[in-house]
């Protein structure tokens, strides 16, 4: 297939690029660089550098014959989100909207859209499955599942199929330790250990430890972003297929609390790490854990490399080049 990748430089979008590249795709890559970076793209792959809100520059490189897009690019960070609504709206909701007008305009019909399990919001019941109530309580949240809407509403008018990804928390690297270049600002726990592991940050802040889990710290759901890309291509396959558009949960279907991750940062590093705790965050769930039964049933696909000890190596592995 030639499949375009918007956000194809960024830190989940280059393990996506691998993805395709290894099972013989042709993949251009589209990305304004603003959070991607050079060192993540590849030789065998094409580079586009511009920005969704080019509209021009959209139509000019979509019109080059692709089967699918997979839409990666978009403001992440949830905090920010409720500080900066404004960014988030233009980036993600108007960006989409351009991206989704090229694709109709130039024929593009199959679309994976990289959705977030923050559009679900406050867990009413765990572990979380597609069919649970969507209540966004930050404003990134929102924008993505106002996308997904838009996706629907694109799917009925203009005859798109889609596959929209709820990923839990993205982690780890390149199993193959190919995919080298480190996040830029993390707002994730998994990059913050590895700075502080490394000497890049002094200590790393625990918000919170008298949540009801065993520790007293959250536990979250951490999915290997090698799975992801598995994912990605499973999706598009499902959905080229298939003929159907699909809603689907991404995670690893287990939980690891902060301190779990903390501590076994400290014994695969072999550095201390720093930890203050510190007061919660507001809007903290004690727990967050996905169901993948769709995703196991739909695409075939289950999570391959997501444990912790995985995670945190594959992710020191990079890492560690910048050790102090």
């Amino acid at each position: 297939m030639n499949i375009l990748v918007i956000g194809g430089a960024g830190y989940i979008g280059s393990h996506v690029v691998k993805e395709f590249l290894e099972r013989g795709d042709r993949v251009t890559i589209y990305d304004n660089l603003s959070s991607g970076l050079r060192e993540n793209l590849f030789a065998n792959a094409a580079f586009t550098h511009g920005d969704i809100h080019d509209y021009p520059a959209l139509v000019q490189t979509m019109r080059s014959g692709f089967d699918a897009l997979i839409h990666l690019a978009a403001s992440k960070a949830a905090g920010e989100s409720m500080l900066q609504p404004e960014k988030y709206a233009r980036n993600n909701i108007s960006g989409t909207i351009n991206i989704l007008n090229t694709a109709s305009e130039t024929g593009i019909k199959n679309i994976v859209f990289s959705s977030s399990a923050a559009v679900y919001g406050e867990p009413g019941y765990l572990p979380i499955d597609e069919r649970h109530p969507t209540k966004p309580e930050n404003f990134y949240g929102f924008t993505k599942l106002e996308i997904e809407r838009l996706l629907g509403w694109y799917e009925k008018l203009k005859g798109m199929r889609y596959a929209s990804l709820r990923y839990f928390n993205a982690a780890g690297y390149d199993i193959k330790g190919e995919i080298k270049g480190l996040e830029l600002n993390p707002a994730n726990l998994l990059p913050i250990v590895m700075e502080a592991a490394c000497g890049m940050r002094p200590e790393i802040q625990i918000f919170g430890n008298d949540y009801d889990t065993p520790d007293g710290t959250c536990i979250r759901d951490y999915i290997h972003v090698s799975d992801l890309a598995a994912g990605h291509a499973a999706a598009l396959d499902y959905i080229d297929k298939s003929g159907k558009s699909l809603t689907v949960n991404l995670g690893s279907e287990t939980g690891s609390s902060v301190t779990e991750v903390v501590e076994t940062a400290r014994r695969v590093t072999g550095r201390s790490i720093p930890a203050r705790v510190v007061g919660r965050r507001a809007g903290d769930p004690a727990k967050l854990t996905a169901s993948s039964a769709l995703a196991r049933e739909a695409l075939g696909w289950q999570a391959r490399y997501s444990d912790m000890e995985t995670l945190i190596k594959t992710s020191w592995e990079v890492y560690k080049a910048v050790k102090k």
